[in-house]
């Protein structure tokens, strides 16, 4: 069995109560909660907020909240992984009954089923304590520049200033969407990156949501893609 759980707090401060400003039409919480709901892979949705809101909101589009988030897990400075260990441990106080969790982000519009269902069938299959999605870089990392104060540029990688792109090699980043993970692992190993294996999705998914230029640019391919 398998459990999601979708952590929204309340207090966003660059895009104010941005998991649940309206986004193309509906609340940005629910694009989770639907594609959670619509993948077949979980018996609970669970969404883990400390704002009164975020839960009714939730429960209108279909999501559980059956805890209250603890203050000192709600704050800036709070990483995603004891956020999932706090929910583990309450939904086994609860008597919940599961193998696999998946952590899905609240801000993910662009969120694929079949990705869900796809880094699902990569976890099992690898052996591995996580899966999540990851995309290639845009550019080559190695031929990444520093920019000096003067204005002048330096290579953060000498050696590769005259390199062919072609012959460098890709480099991935985490599309920040979602992580499945064992139950275990999620308990006993807080190194998601180096403890997982990637699922690779196109770059022009990938968009991370943190200011108002992002939002207006994640609306704007939306209204592109939405209306296909």
């Amino acid at each position: 069995m398998n459990i999601a759980i979708i952590p929204a707090r309340g207090g966003s401060k660059r895009i104010p109560r941005k998991n649940i400003k309206e986004f193309c039409g509906k609340p940005m919480i629910a694009y989770a909660i639907q594609a959670a709901k619509a993948s077949g892979l979980f018996e609970h949705v669970l969404v883990s907020t400390d704002d009164a809101e975020i839960q009714i909101i939730a429960n209108t589009w279909g999501a559980d909240t059956p805890f209250v988030r603890p203050a000192e897990l709600a704050n800036d400075f709070t990483a995603t992984v004891p956020v999932v260990v706090h929910a583990i441990k309450v939904c086994e106080a609860l008597a919940l009954k599961f193998s696999n969790v998946c952590c899905i982000y609240p801000s993910v519009p662009f969120i694929d089923v079949k990705d869900l269902q796809g880094a699902l069938a990569k976890l099992v299959q690898s052996r591995a304590d996580y899966c999540f999605p990851v995309t290639e870089f845009p550019a080559a990392i190695q031929r990444a520049l520093k920019h000096h104060n003067n204005g002048m540029m330096h290579p953060f990688y000498p050696e590769f200033e005259l390199t062919r792109t072609q012959d460098l090699e890709a480099a991935f980043y985490d599309a920040g969407q979602f992580y499945w993970g064992t139950k275990q692992a999620w308990l006993t190993n807080n190194r998601v990156h180096s403890g997982g294996v990637g699922y690779e999705i196109p770059n022009w998914r990938v968009v991370d949501i943190d200011t108002p230029a992002d939002w207006d640019r994640a609306e704007r391919l939306a209204t592109t893609l939405f209306a296909e």
